[in-house]
């Protein structure tokens, strides 16, 4: 017997038809590969390289021929090497973007920040700025002085010639004091 076919509904998403392969936490496999990228970027690394390159090295020129596991060509060795090398610079490219990512993300918090800090500088400048103006408008402690100084002036030569009315009221007993020697109240300044 023929197999039924559902027939296509229109209404509803095709099912997709791929391969449904193993998920993994890219987060965790970048974090894997920044380890190893961190580990192939030390010194040590290159030293522990080099001595096992220098042993496979050794080893397959100076033991004897059955011993030797890569002949003279070196083909294993450049197998191996190959097959990290193809496995290194993604893992690194890998690392790299993770790492341009992040500065990324700290570039843009930083130019955050620095507007917020520029608004919050602006924002003080204009309050200064009101604050110099109003001070304009208030009495300083110099003004204040220099008005009590001013004050004070007045006052003495007030006194001074209340006192030389009295000398000359003094000196004529019975005539009846002078209106136009008579201190006057002058007018303030303000």
């Amino acid at each position: 017997m023929a197999e039924q076919r559902r027939p296509e509904r229109l209404d509803q998403p095709a099912e997709p038809r791929t391969v449904k392969l193993p998920r993994f936490d890219p987060e965790a496999f970048g974090r894997w590969s920044e380890g190893i990228a961190r580990g192939m970027g030390t010194a040590n690394f290159i030293v522990y390289m080099t001595v096992v390159i220098a042993a496979w090295f050794g080893w397959n020129t100076l033991a004897p021929a059955d011993l030797r596991f890569d002949p003279y060509t070196f083909t294993f060795l450049t197998l191996i090497l190959s097959l990290q090398a193809s496995y290194a610079a993604p893992l690194i490219l890998l690392a790299q973007n993770r790492q341009a990512d992040r500065d990324r993300v700290s570039l843009e918090e930083d130019r955050r920040r620095a507007t917020m800090q520029k608004a919050d500088t602006e924002y003080l400048a204009r309050e200064i700025a009101a604050l110099r103006i109003a001070m304009g408008e208030v009495a300083t402690r110099d003004f204040l002085r220099s008005e009590l100084a001013r004050l004070a002036e007045e006052l003495d030569e007030a006194q001074q010639r209340r006192h030389r009315l009295e000398r000359r009221q003094q000196e004529r007993p019975g005539q009846r004091p002078d209106p136009l020697d008579e201190p006057r109240d002058e007018p303030d300044g303000f």
